[in-house]
């Protein structure tokens, strides 16, 4: 049986080098942004164990924890995009797709630099979804 032979294709280190310090600042931007919503968090509060606030002040307090909670959730998926995408960039696996290992075209990474599907294959993974 012949062996495929499949071309190992790595972007230069000049090209790599931007999108490495492109995505330390925001992970940089995102463990702030995380870190000032902790801050903000009701809950994070100890004042508030001791106060016996109206049900109305309980209400807008647990909402606004709910919502701290979610925007904190979104920022710690984006972080493990962004750690993904470092690793695959220091691997020499970055800019091809995870599923089939062909070139993920360079329109999508340059508007998702964290993308680890080509289109073909993400658009293969929505359809299964629905």
């Amino acid at each position: 049986m012949p062996r495929k032979n499949k071309m190992k294709i790595k972007f230069p280190r000049k090209i790599l080098k931007p999108i490495e310090n492109f995505l330390r600042q925001k992970e940089g931007r995102l463990k702030k942004q995380k870190a000032e919503l902790k801050k903000e968090d009701p809950y994070t509060d100890t004042s508030r164990v001791n106060d016996n606030a109206a049900s109305d002040a309980e209400a807008a307090e647990e909402s606004g924890h709910e919502r701290i909670t979610a925007l904190r959730k979104e920022i710690d998926k984006a972080l493990i995009e962004i750690r993904k995408t470092l690793t695959r960039i220091r691997l020499g696996k970055y800019g091809t797709c995870e599923k089939c290992g062909q070139m993920i075209d360079t329109d999508r990474l340059a508007i998702k630099p964290t993308a680890t599907a080509c289109i073909k294959c993400e658009k293969k993974k929505k359809a299964q979804e629905l």
